[in-house]
């Protein structure tokens, strides 16, 4: 299951698809219009998932890390600079597949979520179930553990949290918590 967060992302779970010999491939593409990031990387897709941006002063161990994918990573990127701001230096992680990132060498997956990194928080508009393998214990996720809400879908995104300031409060009780 592949979930890119933009075009350039897109191309590179193309390519997995069409390289995969051992399973079938789902590739959960978005309806809304989304931009294209310049941090995205074809090739980070192929590894499940890759550090998309750090703040310049978090030096190899971040203070929080926003783990985003889909639709979600350029909302957990631009709450990422806005809490750089306020001083708390990030880490966004681009996940496209969960699987791939699994199968990674565990120093692969240490240098993408660092354990000593313990503030994490995930933003998926979908269920938390499977998240806390990746926030861990202390971890943190967005998400949506309901169906049937009905209104236009940026007021609903609105509702449950997936804006900037909606991420940035979540991200920074987490790490008023975690510490």
């Amino acid at each position: 299951m592949l979930r890119p967060a933009d075009a350039t992302e897109t191309v590179g779970a193309w390519k997995v698809a069409l390289e995969r010999e051992d399973g079938p491939v789902a590739l959960a593409l978005s309806r809304q219009k989304l931009p294209t990031l310049e941090e995205t990387r074809r090739e980070g897709v192929e590894r499940g998932a890759y550090v998309l941006w750090e703040s310049a002063e978090a030096n190899g161990l971040p203070d929080l890390i926003l783990i985003a994918t889909g639709s979600e990573v350029h909302v957990a990127l631009e709450a990422a600079l806005k809490l750089d701001e306020q001083g708390v230096h990030g880490r966004v992680v681009s996940m496209p597949c969960w699987e791939l990132f699994e199968a990674q060498p565990s120093d692969y997956r240490d240098e993408v979520l660092p354990p000593d990194a313990k503030a994490r928080i995930s933003v998926e508009a979908g269920v938390a179930l499977g998240w806390k393998q990746w926030v861990g214990d202390e971890g943190d996720s967005i998400s949506i553990e309901h169906f049937g809400a009905s209104a236009p879908g940026n007021t609903v995104l609105e509702k449950f949290g997936y804006t900037v300031d909606g991420v940035v409060a979540r991200a920074l009780a987490l790490r008023t918590r975690v510490g």
